[in-house]
């Protein structure tokens, strides 16, 4: 005859041992939940920062993505120039063409955010590079304007946003420009549309609260 006391009744909490195993597949469950987060997060945060095995690794980790030229610049003892993925390279600096716009202020603000400067143009040679390169933006006929790293705000005096001196750089503005100083005190290059066959003398000084798109620029990282 089977024993009455063995039986359990549907109503009866289950045996010290069966709870245990329970608690144990939960916290196992849980253990396990964790460590597939943690790698999950890890290779999040690691791979962007990675490069395939001939590509350099050791760069700011302000941008996710790095274009690498394995081109030794003259003068230079390493072996990679690298610019942020969406920049463009010309000799030792990168440079940065905005998709949106704005003031002057929040213009310098956004470039210094990213590590970088308004741009500071130095030769005919930069000036028409960035200026072809800002046609490559326009998609329309209609002017634009990329504010660069040059104004007149803070004491009245043209001045680059590196502090050289206006006097000790090269100048290209539109016939005419500057004018109305007593107002319109930053420095923009100007494109009349993809097609303006113009290359050197397109600066326009404008009001600094205007909206505009702009160039920032930062050194090429050498590795």
């Amino acid at each position: 005859m089977m024993d009455h006391q063995s039986r359990v009744s549907p109503g009866t909490a289950a045996p010290a041992e069966e709870r245990s195993c329970s608690w144990l597949n939960i916290w196992v469950f849980l253990i396990f939940a964790l460590a597939i987060k943690a790698a999950f997060v890890t290779i999040c945060l690691v791979v962007p920062f990675c490069h395939s095995t001939d590509q350099p690794t050791a760069l700011q980790q302000q941008f996710s993505e790095w274009k690498c030229d394995s081109a030794v610049p003259q003068g230079t003892a390493r072996g990679w120039t690298c610019c942020p993925n969406g920049w463009r390279r010309f000799q030792r600096s990168c440079y940065f063409l905005s998709l949106d716009t704005m003031n002057w202020t929040e213009s310098e603000q956004n470039c210094t955010g990213m590590g970088s400067q308004l741009v500071v143009i130095n030769s005919k040679e930069e000036q028409e590079f960035l200026f072809n390169l800002a046609k490559e933006k326009v998609t329309s006929i209609y002017e634009t304007k990329y504010y660069i790293g040059l104004s007149a705000y803070k004491n009245g005096q043209w001045q680059w946003v590196d502090q050289t001196p206006y006097e000790n750089r090269a100048t290209f503005w539109k016939p005419g420009e500057p004018n109305l100083l007593f107002a319109e005190k930053c420095a923009a290059i100007h494109v009349k549309g993809n097609t303006d066959p113009n290359t050197y003398s397109n600066w326009n000084n404008v009001l600094c609260i205007a909206s505009c798109y702009r160039i920032c620029e930062q050194a090429v990282k050498l590795l």
